[in-house]
Parts: structure tokens; sequence; C-alpha cells
């Protein structure tokens, strides 16, 4: 159960955004994302009947051991590839991947939540700005329209964090995070694979027609070398 206040949704102006999660949301059938149930509401609170995910945050499960080694960081990356997957079969961009909005099942496995920021794009472009500094595309960043590789983009930043505890970009302020994403200036630790760097450099591309389809993810070799099988809609 997920309880919200009215009067903090009015006073931050998120209302419209609370009302799309629901409604994307509760519309998703898929292993790798996070039912939505239902909902209710009484006067002050709003109240979303949520799936259970008995392991909580990803972001806090990173931060206990600090990254993730090759097998743990595919795994979850090929299960929030298949998602972002079938998100895009329905026309849905997620736009706020990271891992505070990743929740992990009782067996340890990825269920995407919080689509507060997606949106159903069937026309396959928008132009808002949105989601979280450190996973920002370069497209959206230069005010340029995006369309669903902004989603590839945010898993190559996504594998990255996983891999070395941090995102690529991160840098002292919003100006410098603008200036390195840009300009697409990151480098790996020494102890990143091979694979591992392939695979990302592959998803952090700026034209966002060169990013790596996601299809195309669970036949990379970092995937097929170390993750286990991604689940899927059968």
């Amino acid at each position: 159960m997920k309880v919200l206040f009215k009067k903090q949704l009015m006073d931050s102006k998120v209302e419209h955004q609370l009302r799309r999660e629901i409604e994307i949301q509760s519309r998703m059938r898929h292993p790798s994302i996070l039912r939505l149930f239902g909902y209710f509401h009484d006067s002050d609170k709003i109240y979303l009947i949520l799936e259970f995910a008995a392991k909580g945050e990803v972001f806090k499960d990173l931060n206990r051991v600090h990254r993730y080694d090759d097998k743990t960081a595919s795994k979850h990356v090929a299960d929030v590839a298949s998602a972002l997957h079938y998100c895009h079969t329905k026309n849905v961009i997620h736009r706020d991947i990271k891992p505070e909005n990743l929740l992990l099942d009782l067996n340890g496995r990825i269920k995407v939540s919080d689509f507060g920021w997606s949106v159903h794009a069937p026309s396959g472009k928008r132009e808002t700005l949105c989601g979280t500094l450190d996973y920002l595309p370069p497209e959206m960043v230069d005010g340029k329209q995006h369309n669903h590789t902004a989603d590839n983009w945010a898993l190559g930043v996504l594998a990255f964090e996983f891999l070395t505890g941090r995102p690529p970009f991160e840098a002292k302020n919003q100006k410098e995070t603008y200036k390195k994403i840009t300009n697409l200036d990151f480098t790996f630790p020494n102890y990143v694979s091979k694979e591992a760097r392939d695979f990302i450099t592959k998803l952090l591309l700026k034209d966002p027609k060169k990013r790596m389809d996601l299809l195309q993810v669970p036949l990379h070799p970092w995937i097929t070398k170390y993750a286990d099988k991604p689940l899927t809609n059968k």
C-alpha cells in the first residue's frame, strides 16, 4: 500500500502526474513491472494498492553493497530492458528509470515502479524536460524532442551505476552535469569488464537512432555471459 496526501500533491502541483501514473501502471502486465491493482481515497489521502516487493528498493540495496558484480548487474539490467521493451510496445515511455524507482521481489528480481513521469506517446515524440538529472539524455538537455530511446539511454546510465556505484556523468552542479552529458564525458574504472563497457557504450550514444535496440539486450555478450534469462511475458 502506498499512501499519498492530497494536500502535498496539490501543493507540489503533481496531481496530473499521479493520474497518469495510475492510468498507465494499472494497465501494465509484465513480470518485471510492479502491479498496481487499484486505488481508493478519503478526504485527506489517496491509497494505491500495489504488488508487494519484499526486498525493497534497489537504491538501498546498491548503497548497502556499494556496487554490483557483473552477474547481479547484468541480471537486473536484462529484467529492466525486458520491462521497458514491453512498455514501448504499448507506446509508453517510462522517462525516469533509476535505482530509486526499481524494487526487488522476494526472489531478488526487478520490479519497475513509479510511472509518475511516464507518458503514453503514440506519436513517439515528446518535448517535456523530465526525469532525474544524472539520467537525462543529451536530446533532453539540448531541448530537443525525445522518444522511447530516452529509456535506452537511461538503461546505459543504470548499468554504469550498478557496476560502479555512481552515475557516469556525476558532477558538482547541474551545469557541469549537463556539459558532461552533451559531451559524452565519462570514463570507466579499470575493474569494469570489457563486455560491460561495450554494452554501456552501445547505449550511451548521442544519436538516439544509433542506441542499441532493447531486443538486442538479451543477445549482448555481457548479458549472455553473466545474466540469468530475463523475465518476459509468456
